[in-house]
Parts: structure tokens; C-alpha cells; sequence
């Protein structure tokens, strides 16, 4: 069955999410840089279409509501990436990380005492020249920064 896209020209504002209690809860998976494209068609899990055309410059939250539909509501989740967990061994060496991810404008994230990149060859290699402790995971990305869009 193919259903109608929902057309989506901003977030709805002032949404209680006490007053969606009762309600069926539905979410759209979505990586880091595709929160950051505030126009594109998403699909959510149960099979619902929207069609995104929200301001140029929106970057969708984790936790965000997309939408309320009658008896329904969509929001959005970060989906798992693959990513390089740093472990740095002091908060200099962790500084220092951040400073060369930063100068290769790459998003990061932090947490807990692990730093998050994207699993990217050139992100790999600084590491490795680095010779900071890191590993790969497959988690939900939520970068403190966007990084560069270049």
C-alpha cells in the first residue's frame, strides 16, 4: 500500500507532550547529517510518509515532534552510525583530540568518557597517528557541533 506523503513545512510549536498521552507513538530513525537536510522525504516506522520542507538552516533534535496526527504523533530519533570511539587517557590528550577533529571539521560527540566520530578513513587515519586508544561502534550520533558542511 502506498501512502500519501504529509507534507511538512515547519515543527509544530507549544506541543504538550502531556496532551499526547493516550496517543500512538510513532518515530523517524535518522542520522546526524540527515537531521541536518531539512529537506528530503522521510519513511517513520510504521510505514508513514512525509515529505520535508522546513526552513534552510533547521536541524532536527532527538526528541523532537514532528508531527500530531489524529490519535498519533511522530517524533524524531537518532539512528545508529557507525562511528570511532576514542578513549582518551587524560582530559589533555581528550582537548587534543577534539582540537585535531575539529581542524578536519568533522561533528563529535561526547559520551561519557568516550569521544564519538564518524567511521571515516580520514578520521581513522588521525587517530591512528594520534596513537590515542579508540575502537568501532555502532551507536546513535549526536554531535555537540555539526561540523563544516564542506
Amino acid at each position: 500500500m502506498i501512502m500519501d506523503a504529509i507534507v511538512l513545512v515547519g515543527l509544530p510549536e507549544g506541543t504538550d507532550p502531556a496532551e499526547l498521552a493516550g496517543f500512538e507513538a510513532d518515530v523517524v530513525e535518522l542520522t546526524a547529517q540527515e537531521r541536518r537536510r531539512p529537506r528530503r522525504r522521510v519513511v517513520t516506522r510504521a510505514g508513514r510518509v512525509f515529505t520535508l520542507m522546513l526552513p534552510l538552516g533547521e536541524t532536527l533534535a532527538p526528541g523532537a515532534i514532528l508531527y500530531v496526527g489524529p490519535g498519533w504523533y511522530v517524533t524524531v530519533a537518532a539512528a545508529s552510525e557507525a562511528l570511532l570511539a576514542v578513549s582518551p587517557r587524560s582530559p589533555r590528550e581528550g582537548i587534543r583530540v577534539a582540537l585535531e577533529i575539529g581542524r578536519l571539521h568533522a561533528s563529535l560527540a561526547v559520551a561519557g568518557n568516550r569521544l564519538l566520530v564518524p567511521d571515516e578513513p580520514a578520521l581513522e587515519r588521525l587517530l591512528r597517528r594520534l596513537e590515542v586508544d579508540w575502537a568501532r561502534t555502532h551507536e546513535p550520533f549526536v554531535p555537540v557541533s555539526t561540523g563544516s558542511p564542506h
